[in-house]
This record gives C-alpha cells, sequence and structure tokens, in this order.
C-alpha cells in the first residue's frame, strides 16, 4: 500500500509539470497573438492616419511640373498664399474629405463647394451663368471664374479678394469685357460702359464703397436674364433695385405718374433706365447730360418735344444755353404729377411759384403764357391757328405777287434787250439838206 502511495504521488507530480509547461507555452502563444493584433491595428492606424495641412504642403508646396501647372487649378499650394486664405482655417481634409494617406488616389476626386455653400450653390443653379458654364462642361466648380483659386481665396471684406467692391468691376469685366464672349452670348461691352459712369468714377477713383457695383444690381449668385421677371434688372424691378440706395427718388418716382403708370401695369411707362441708361449713367449736373435731357423725353412726349422747340426756351436750348427752363425745371424729375394734380409744379396755382424760380416776380397774367404752343391744333390754340394760318398765307401772298412780279421784269427786260439789239446805230451829227428852217 505504501509502495502504491508512492508511485501515485510520484506520477502526479509528473502530471503537474507537464501541465506548468503547458500553461507557459499556451500563454507564450497568446502573447504572440496578441502582439501580432497590436502590431496590425498600429499598421491600419498608420495607415488611417488623417493627413495634416503641414503633411500636405510638405509635397503640394513644391513647384509643380508645367503640364501640372497648367491644370485649371494647380496642384501647387502656395504656403503664403494659402495661410491667410479663408479656407486656411478649415484644413485641407475639409474640402478633400476623400484623401487618408499617402500615396492617394489620381485625379483625386473633384471638390464641390455645395458641401458649405449650399445656399449659394441653389442660387447659382438657375443663374445665367450656370446655363453658360454647362454647355463648357468643367470638372471645376464655376465659383472658382469670380472667386479664384480656392487655394488662396480671401473672403468678400478683404481688399485683396476678386469680389471685393473695388476689384469686383474687373472681375465682372474678365468676361463681359471680351469682345468675343461678348459677340458669342448677345451683351454689348458693359464694363468700359460702367467704367465711363458715375458708379464706376465714384468706386474707381473716389474709392467710395457704397458705390453701385455689378452685384448690387444684378445680385451675387441669382444672376437672372433681364427678361425674366424675377430678375433685378427685370423692367417693373428697376425702381426698387435702384431703391436700394436711392430710397428717397424711388418714393418720389413711385408717387409719380410714371410710377403710377409703371405700377398699372402700363407697357409704355418709363422707369429708371429709360433716362439714365442702364451702365452708362452721367452724373446729372453735367452739360452735356442736362442739354440731352429734351431729346430723352422727347422719345415719349414727341409732341411736347415739337411744341418745345419753337418756343424761346427750346430755341436757346438747341444753340447749347444752359441757363434756360427744361422739361424737368417745370415738371420736376422724379415727382412728375400731372397739371390737374393740386401738388403739381405746373398746376395753375403753382405755376407763379415754378416760373418764379427763374423769373423772379412772375405773376397770374406773366404765367399764361402757353409753354407748349401748337399753331396746327385749332381746338386747342385757336388764335394762334388762326394767326399763323393768316400769317403763312401773307406770307404766301408776298412770295406770289413778288415772284411774280420779278418774273415780268425779267421778261420785260429780255424783251427791251432784243429790241434794243434790232435797231440801226444812230448818228452822230445829222445832214444839211439845203433847207432854210
Amino acid at each position: 500500500m505504501a509502495h502504491g502511495s508512492r508511485r501515485m504521488a510520484s506520477s502526479g507530480r509528473m502530471v503537474s509539470g507537464f501541465g506548468r509547461i503547458a500553461c507557459a507555452i499556451a500563454v507564450m502563444l497568446l502573447s504572440a497573438v496578441a502582439m501580432a493584433q497590436a502590431a496590425a491595428t498600429k499598421v491600419q492606424a498608420a495607415s488611417t492616419k488623417v493627413l495634416s495641412d503641414s503633411d500636405c504642403l510638405s509635397c503640394h508646396n513644391l513647384k509643380a511640373s508645367a503640364k501640372l501647372q497648367a491644370r485649371p487649378v494647380s496642384v501647387y499650394v502656395n504656403a503664403e498664399t494659402f495661410q491667410p486664405s479663408i479656407h486656411a482655417k478649415l484644413g485641407c481634409n475639409s474640402c478633400h474629405s476623400d484623401i487618408h494617406a499617402f500615396p492617394h488616389p489620381d485625379p483625386v476626386r473633384p471638390v464641390s463647394c455645395a458641401g458649405c455653400h449650399s445656399s449659394q450653390t441653389a442660387a447659382f443653379a438657375g443663374s445665367v451663368h450656370a446655363i453658360a458654364e454647362r454647355e463648357k462642361k468643367s470638372r471645376f466648380p464655376a465659383c472658382l471664374n469670380c472667386h479664384g483659386n480656392p487655394h488662396g481665396m480671401r473672403a468678400k471684406t478683404d481688399p485683396k479678394s476678386r469680389v471685393y467692391p473695388l476689384n469686383l468691376p474687373r472681375t465682372c469685366g474678365t468676361c463681359h469685357g471680351n469682345p468675343e464672349i461678348a459677340k458669342k452670348y448677345g451683351f454689348p461691352d458693359v464694363y468700359a460702359l460702367y467704367m465711363d459712369s458715375i458708379h464706376g468714377f465714384a468706386l474707381t477713383s473716389d474709392g467710395l464703397l457704397v458705390a453701385a457695383t455689378c452685384a448690387s444690381c444684378h445680385g451675387a449668385h441669382d444672376i437672372l436674364s433681364r427678361k425674366d421677371p424675377k430678375s433685378r434688372t427685370f423692367r417693373n424691378n428697376v425702381p426698387a433695385t435702384c431703391g436700394g440706395c436711392h430710397a428717397g427718388v424711388q418714393v418720389d418716382y413711385l408717387a409719380g405718374a410714371h410710377g403710377t403708370a409703371m405700377m398699372a401695369g402700363r407697357p409704355n411707362a418709363p422707369v429708371c433706365t429709360n433716362c439714365h441708361t442702364a451702365h452708362q449713367i452721367t452724373q446729372v449736373n453735367v452739360v452735356n447730360w442736362q442739354l440731352k435731357t429734351v431729346a430723352t423725353c422727347g422719345n415719349c412726349h414727341k409732341k411736347r418735344l415739337y411744341t418745345y422747340r419753337d418756343t424761346f426756351h427750346g430755341q436757346v436750348t438747341e444753340l447749347g444755353f444752359v441757363a434756360t427752363a427744361r422739361c424737368w425745371s417745370c415738371h420736376g424729375s422724379h415727382l412728375i404729377l400731372r397739371a390737374s394734380n393740386l401738388n403739381s409744379k405746373v398746376a395753375p396755382a403753382n405755376l407763379p411759384a415754378t416760373c418764379g424760380k427763374c423769373h423772379h416776380g412772375a405773376t397770374a397774367s406773366f404765367v399764361s403764357y402757353e409753354p407748349h404752343p401748337n399753331p396746327h391744333d385749332r381746338r386747342q390754340n385757336p388764335a394762334l391757328y388762326y394767326a399763323a394760318l393768316f400769317m403763312n398765307l401773307l406770307l404766301l401772298g408776298v412770295f406770289l405777287f413778288f415772284g411774280l412780279h420779278t418774273a415780268m421784269w425779267l421778261a420785260r427786260s429780255l424783251m427791251d434787250k432784243g429790241q434794243g439789239a434790232r435797231r440801226p446805230p444812230a448818228t452822230s451829227a445829222k445832214k444839211d439838206d439845203g433847207v432854210k428852217r
């Protein structure tokens, strides 16, 4: 029994030794597996690590080949230009979200500006620029045409931005000042017209940021054709567009006869651009513009223009004199009312004050003068009609009488000249016939 128990104890110690060895081997295997998994995780993490801006610029800040530089958006990113840009604070991966490691695929997925600028993208989608852009089928966003390189793009309030008010006309002028593009799409060289206008001078010469730019009238992204009723430059929307800056003028215009007719839907009612044009807007106190206002009003009021030119005011205006009455001198500029309106400057009760601006001390008798006399309208001016008829008949009679008299005088002179040619020459002394007388 004792011998058997010793044998069992010996065999137990052997099993226990094998168990420890097996456990040690198992621990070693588990440790190896854990280390392998940790290494794999580290490798995977390294491969999916988001690249920093410095990582990107370490390659893209190097000068690229001529082929890559020729792209519309070059792969070369100037770090000095990129750092102060509006996109620098977002980081490269904000736009290039599909790039996680180096090397990255080439070409990379095109960037969509709509991810951040959804409202601007939606507004642009229906604009005239979007229609033209779809013809190009470019893989680069149309936004870059106006805002420039995305890696150097500045905020619109930055003086270095392409869309900063002082720079915006030049940006728009790259297309709207190009004769080939203008011919293709059928619009005039509006850039040159704008630069010569009062708005262009105020912006470029005086540096006034409040001066109207292209975006002030046409909008920024949702630029529509002027034929579109939703366009800011559609005929019926022009007063509101101009009123964004000229609020007082808009109030007067809408209260006047022209504004009332426009709101009533009359197609021939004038709006701001009919008198001031669209792009070549001249300062109103310039002599050349003031002399042309009569013809401008005459585009609609043809009969009034004809009768005005027969008056003293009209004749001295034709001679180039500025200090004389023209249409707006009597009727006003924007608050133009009918003569039947008691507030009109040409209402009978207000005529002494209106005429008195030039003719001091004008009386009721003085203002009875007809400013638009029409000698051909018997109903409107019967006395003038018959007086003009009498003077015309008198003038015609005088010309007929003296014309007939001159013709008869000429005929008599020719007859006398013919008879004188047939007479014998007269002798100088008579012969003596021997008869005493």
